[in-house]
């Protein structure tokens, strides 16, 4: 535990999960200002983005924080002929908000160059990555500005890996957490393990300290995380919820009232497995049968989706939670932070 916290130079080893289009300042430095580790997900922003956020994030706070990234897998797609039929393919969801069939952009995402180069410039305290392992001179590099490095896997061989890679932290996320699953070694219908059972194994196969994550939302998730040999913890859901979060009122609602056995696993927003509602647009997406590959079907069901947002329409968005969004009942970022803390074991 104590190594963990003297890691990330932090008093208290809970880690806030990183929203890959919801993160907010206030929440990351809620946070980090606790004595946690506030993280920022910084799926889709450019440089000047990055460097604009580490910014205000500097504003906020003095404390340490995280910024997180997607590696690429390699199996990206870029904006092409089929761009439009894609894009036809959604136009009644299009039509529903009121918003044009967005053109072809010249890119779905900025390259991870880019990115690095933003993040070597704010030097925060920690870089998570999620769908891979980082590359050898990333590592390095980030080593040699002082940052460290956290790998997310959802199998105990991708744990292994990014352990023999050279992370510093590992955040063991089981099938039971919102959002993407970030499997890398296979694929991830096929890599759905809970974390009372992915937990304790990635304990035994690393020399790293392990972060559990994926149904924890108060205290006795901290608890029972600790008891599994994990020292220290990832919680999104239950913060999500909070008024500090990016998330918009529908989103909140849907926290509160979204039983477990009601999220699904789905392709169906973005091209890749996620955890959220079913709503209408899921289910009608899905009875297509015509996703794009990623990130072309996130970029284009994200047209409408923003536009959701803002008219409060929730069968439209994609409301990300995790199987323990029930327990998640606190409106301040302070007052779940105090409650996940309340968990941990005193030395």
């Amino acid at each position: 535990m104590s190594d963990l916290r003297a890691l990330f130079g932090v008093d208290v080893p809970v880690v806030l999960g990183p929203f890959g289009g919801l993160s907010s300042v206030a929440l990351t430095a809620a946070v980090s200002e606790a004595g946690g580790l506030g993280s920022y997900g910084l799926y889709g922003y450019d440089g000047e983005r990055i460097r604009a956020t580490a910014a205000a994030l500097r504003e906020a706070t003095s404390k340490p924080f995280a910024f997180n990234i997607w590696l690429p897998m390699g199996d990206e797609v870029e904006p092409g002929a089929q761009h439009s039929v894609f894009a036809q393919a959604l136009q009644p969801f299009y039509e529903a908000v009121g918003v044009d069939v967005p053109a072809k952009p010249d890119r779905y995402l900025p390259p991870l160059e880019e990115q690095l180069d933003a993040i070597w410039d704010a030097r925060p305290a920690v870089l998570s990555v999620v769908y891979g392992v980082p590359a050898p001179e990333v590592i390095e590099e980030a080593h040699r500005r002082g940052i460290r490095v956290v790998g997310t896997a959802t199998t105990v061989a991708e744990a292994v890996a990014l352990n023999e890679g050279g992370v510093d932290a590992i955040v063991a996320t089981g099938v039971e957490a919102a959002g993407h699953r970030v499997s890398f070694l296979g694929k991830a219908e096929e890599s759905l393990v809970g974390s009372f059972a992915l937990v304790p194994q990635v304990v035994d196969a690393v020399s790293v300290p392990v972060i559990a994550a994926g149904g924890i939302s108060d205290r006795r998730g901290v608890a029972a995380a600790f008891a599994l040999g994990a020292q220290g913890v990832q919680v999104g859901t239950a913060f999500l919820a909070t008024a500090e979060s990016a998330a918009n009122d529908v989103h909140r609602a849907a926290i509160g009232t979204t039983p477990a056995e009601a999220t699904v696993l789905t392709r169906a927003m973005s091209g890749r497995l996620a955890r959220g509602v079913r709503n209408r647009t899921v289910r009608a997406i899905e009875a297509s049968g015509f996703i794009a590959p990623f990130p072309a079907q996130n970029w284009l069901t994200g047209r409408f989706r923003a536009a959701a947002g803002e008219q409060g329409l929730r069968e439209m968005q994609s409301l990300w939670l995790g199987q323990a969004a029930p327990l998640a009942r606190w409106d301040a970022a302070a007052d779940v932070f105090a409650e996940l803390a309340a968990g941990v074991p005193t030395e």
